[in-house]
């Protein structure tokens, strides 16, 4: 399958620069692109970087192999796929252009000018500065409008955020196509406005300066901060840590210093920074698994400091408008590996939020308190964190469930944003329809977060549960405008559920693992409509064997049962295209959706028998009742009456045992049932 970028599709990229970051991005790029035969080539003018960057990328792939994460074939073709050369010239024909020199505006610019005569006028130009704004990397080559900043983070082929940033001169259009393309191999882009290092660095090395400085006034040891770092913030490993796994120092100090004037005043480079600097020394930190003893008043202190410079620095970035509530949380959680700000100001109170940064700004000179914590806490309300994201596309809504760190999976502000959504796009005279996806490329929503079934503990509960999911979703299915759902991946329990409630569903093409109500594993039945709404469009029989068994179905099979109207070959991008032509012609009358059955079907007597293998006996029988009775009544009945088989198998022995088996062990491990 080629990938594009908006008018040309990607036939060879060029990364720029073989020392710590360019052969990560290679590696990357060849994971993706060496399956379709599209070459990557690594161009730096030392032979000693070139061999360093060919034995990094050899070693991660042989690791990988070793793992078992690439077989063995592929391993090989990612590793011949790239080349390691001093040529400038073996840049010609490239359609993408990644440079990752060091971080020197003359040296970029001087690369740009060079790589701007040896590709042709379509080719995108792309920076992975850390900090350096793209109009003056570009200010030398005459079409700045596919000329942009891709900054990665560390380490590049793991790492699934990347900020898109366009310049002054940037075309829009190509802008929003890169941030597409990343999308579609397998990345998390967010779009950033320009600024001196735009939104997640100055977060990082924001939160460094205040750890430093808490070291340089004698609050704690660097080992201390570091320890109470990871309990405060959810941090992997504490601001000194990263700084020396990262070898952040040089350039952290470069870039502390000119936030001072490219943000405001208290950003600076500590003295202990600037010492390390020139010694070329290490920060002392605690060993993997060493667990840092604590004084609690020293421990309440570094936790209230660090907090107040956290929730500053996000939310002076939210105030600048180069970043959103949204995008943030989402990026500053995968990227920096720690607990997303704006939710954690919801947890602790954003009053709470607001006096930790009141305190912060009182002891730290030209630190500012962020207009909108301030608005946030006077209103005395959480913030609002979008995870289906809408965005026009002219005439119809794209609704984009994004929750990528749990592929997407529903929660209760996923089922509420949905329904918030439609009910609005019902009102608005310029929309005619909507189309619902996924965001990325694996899920379209990979199941009902499971976290919320451990706390069910009684039958009541289990009804009350199960029948406010399906309130979203009857919104949904009883939309007065069309509903499409744009199956750009895999789609279990509550999200094939979701996708049933629409009137019309596309997927993928492709997909060996597709659909599937993986529920019976977890000792449970479906309590979003699964038990109502399959039999409804494909049939008693292919359903009850699809749910009684939890196994997924192909999206090939999908097709043929017909839960899904077509197959789409293409990009995410290109599935959306087709929904929005779907909802378009249904709206105009030009092919009417037929939408669910809302009566009574037929059903037999009793089901046959299927083998249900380690699956709960107990749980079947909820099941089959809920399947047999449920659609002898109307829709809407029978959902009542799914809610309340939902309510009596959570009263089983079996359902306590499924859910903590999850919980405990993962999806994978198989519960051992009692069978009742």
């Amino acid at each position: 399958m080629p990938i594009d970028i908006l008018d040309r599709s990607i036939q060879k990229i060029a990364v720029i620069g073989s020392g710590q970051i360019g052969p990560d991005i290679a590696l990357h790029f060849s994971k993706v692109f060496a399956p379709h035969g599209v070459p990557i080539v690594v161009v730096d003018i030392s032979d000693d970087a070139l061999a360093a960057g060919r034995a990094k990328l050899d070693k991660k792939v042989d690791r990988g192999i070793e793992s078992g994460a690439f077989k063995p074939d592929a391993g090989v073709a990612m590793k011949s796929n790239v080349t390691f050369t001093s040529d400038y010239d073996q840049v010609r024909g490239s359609d993408l252009v990644v440079e990752a020199a060091t971080e020197d505006r003359a040296l970029k610019g001087r690369i740009f000018s060079q790589i701007s005569g040896l590709v042709d006028e379509g080719a995108i130009l792309a920076s992975n500065s850390s900090h350096l704004e793209p109009e003056a990397i570009f200010e030398s080559i005459s079409n700045r409008s596919r000329a942009m900043v891709v900054h990665y983070f560390f380490p590049a082929e793991r790492n699934p955020v990347v900020e898109v940033v366009p310049g002054a001169d940037t075309d829009p259009a190509i802008g929003r196509a890169v941030s597409d393309f990343y999308e579609a191999i397998g990345k998390v882009p967010i779009t950033v406005g320009s600024r001196y290092g735009y939104a997640i660095d100055p977060i990082f090395e924001g939160l460094f300066l205040a750890a430093a400085l808490l070291a340089e006034e004698g609050a704690g040891t660097t080992r201390e901060i570091d320890a109470v770092a990871c309990e405060a913030l959810d941090y992997t490993v504490g601001p000194f840590t990263a700084m020396n796994l990262t070898g952040g120092n040089p350039i952290t100090n470069v870039g502390l210093d000119n936030y001072t004037t490219k943000i405001h005043s208290w950003f600076r480079s500590p003295q202990s920074l600037k010492d390390a600097v020139a010694a070329g020394s290490k920060w002392d930190t605690p060993k993997r698994g060493e667990k840092v003893e604590v004084d609690e008043a020293k421990r309440v202190a570094i936790t209230e400091a660090l907090r107040g410079a956290y929730f500053g620095i996000c939310g002076e970035i939210v105030d600048s408008g180069i970043s959103n509530v949204a995008d943030l949380d989402m990026a500053v959680e995968l990227a920096l590996d720690m607990f997303a700000p704006f939710r954690l100001m919801n947890q602790i109170g954003v009053g709470e939020a607001l006096r930790l940064v009141s305190s912060y700004a009182a002891k730290n000179a030209g630190f500012p308190i962020p207009e909108c914590i301030r608005t946030q806490a006077n209103r005395e309300l959480p913030f609002t964190i979008p995870t289906v994201i809408r965005r026009d596309e002219g005439d119809v809504a794209v609704l984009t469930i994004r929750r990528p760190k749990a592929l997407n999976a529903l929660n209760n502000e996923a089922f509420s944003q949905i329904e918030a959504h439609i009910r609005t796009v019902d009102t608005d005279p310029k929309i005619l329809g909507t189309v619902i996806t996924g965001f990325g490329v694996k899920a379209f929503v990979s199941g009902a977060d499971v976290n919320f079934l451990a706390k069910i503990d009684s039958s009541e509960m289990g009804e009350a549960t199960s029948w406010g999911s399906n309130q979203s979703l009857l919104v949904v299915e009883n939309s007065k405008k069309p509903v499409v759902c744009v199956m750009n991946g895999l789609a279990f329990g509550g999200g094939n559920e979701l996708a049933m409630a629409c009137d019309a569903r596309i997927a993928r093409a492709g997909q060996k693992v597709f659909v599937g109500q993986p529920e019976p594993n977890l000792g449970i039945i479906p309590g979003a409509g699964g038990t109502q709404r399959l039999p409804r469009w494909i049939g008693m029989e292919a359903a009850a064997r699809i749910l009684r068994t939890g196994r997924p179905i192909s999206s090939a099979e999908a097709l043929t049962l017909g839960l899904i109207s077509e197959e789409v070959t293409g990009t995410n991008r290109e599935l959306v295209d087709r929904g929005i032509a779907i909802v378009q012609n249904a709206a105009n009358g030009e092919a009417p959706l037929k939408g669910i059955e809302r009566g009574p079907i037929q059903v037999p007597e009793a089901l046959d028998d299927v083998p249900l293998g380690h699956l709960s006996t107990a749980v079947d029988a909820i099941l089959c009742r809920a399947l047999l009775e449920g659609c002898r009544m109307p829709l809407d009945d029978g959902l009542k009456f799914e809610a309340k088989m939902f309510g009596a198998v959570c009263g089983t022995k079996d359902f306590r045992i499924g859910v903590t088996n999850f919980v405990k062990n993962g999806p994978r491990s198989k519960a051992e049932f009692t069978n009742s």
